[in-house]
C-alpha cells in the first residue's frame, strides 16, 4: 500500500468518524454500542452524548485494570467513554489523555468532559502512528477497536512501546481476523472504516507486538463479530 493509499484510506476513516460525531451532536444518532459491553453503573455515570457516541468492541478500561494515580493514554478517544471511565479510575491523582485525529470527535468528548466535571483529563489532536506525547509519559495504554483503523500497525506499536515507562502495559479491546483469512478475505467482510479490512489476524497482532519489543503479549479471542472476525483482548507489557 502506498502513500497516496494509506493517506486516502485514514480520510475515509476521518469522514466516517466525523460524520458519527455530528449525527451525535444533532440526535440523528441515539444509541451506541454500549449495551452489554459497559455496567449500568459505568453507563449511569456518563454524559449521554458520550454513550451514544460509542463505535468501540469492548471494555479497554477493564482489560487495562487501572489503578488510582496511573497516567493513561486512550488511542482513539472518540466521544471520550473510556477517558471518562478511566479518569474515575485513576481519580484526582492520575490522568488520562485521549488522542483523536478528528475535529468533531474532539470537540464532542471536551463538551462531554465538562459535563461530566472530569478535571484529570486532556484531549490531544493527532495520529497514533506518531504520538504527540514524551518518551515514557504513560503507564498505562488503552484502545477500542481503533487500532484495526491504522495503515501503519507497525508504527503505531512503536509508538506506544515509545509513550510507555518502563513496566507500563497495554490493554486493548479489538478486531482480529483468524489466521486462515486473507487480507481479500477480510476485505470481503466489511469495509475500512468499518473496522474489518484492517484487521490484523491473531498471528500478525502477536507477532506485531513481539517485534515491537513488548514482552507478555496476549491476544485473547472472544465473540465472533462477522464469519472468521473476532472481538478480542490484547494485553502486553513493556520490560
Amino acid at each position: 500500500m502506498g502513500v497516496q493509499d494509506d493517506e486516502a484510506l485514514r480520510e475515509k476513516v476521518r469522514e466516517h468518524y466525523a460524520a458519527a460525531a455530528t449525527a451525535t451532536v444533532t440526535g440523528a444518532r441515539s444509541g451506541g454500542c454500549c449495551g452489554p459491553l459497559y455496567g449500568e453503573a459505568e453507563q449511569q455515570a456518563l454524559p449521554a452524548a458520550a454513550l451514544s457516541a460509542s463505535l468501540g468492541c469492548g471494555n479497554p478500561t477493564a482489560v487495562a485494570d487501572l489503578h488510582p494515580g496511573e497516567v493513561v493514554l486512550d488511542l482513539g478517544s472518540g466521544g471520550g467513554i473510556d477517558v471518562l471511565l478511566s479518569a474515575r479510575r485513576v481519580g484526582p491523582t492520575g490522568r488520562v489523555y485521549g488522542l483523536d485525529m478528528t475535529g468533531e470527535m474532539l470537540a464532542l468528548a471536551r463538551r462531554n468532559a465538562a459535563e461530566a466535571g472530569a478535571d484529570n483529563v486532556e484531549f490531544l489532536e493527532g495520529l497514533m502512528e506518531s504520538i504527540p506525547l514524551p518518551d515514557g509519559s504513560v503507564d498505562v495504554v488503552i484502545s477500542n477497536c481503533v487500532v484495526n483503523l491504522s495503515t501503519d500497525k507497525p508504527a503505531v506499536f512503536r509508538e506506544i512501546l515509545r509513550v510507555l515507562r518502563p513496566g507500563g502495559r497495554i490493554g486493548i479491546s479489538d478486531l482480529v481476523a483468524d489466521d486462515r483469512l486473507s487480507a481479500s478475505e477480510r476485505a470481503e467482510r466489511g469495509s475500512y472504516a468499518g473496522c474489518i479490512a484492517g484487521a490484523l489476524s491473531v498471528s500478525e497482532y502477536r507477532d506485531g507486538l513481539v517485534a515491537a519489543g513488548f514482552a507478555d503479549v496476549e491476544v485473547r479471542v472472544g465473540d465472533e463479530y462477522v464469519d472468521g472476525i473476532h472481538a478480542a483482548i490484547v494485553r502486553a507489557v513493556k520490560r
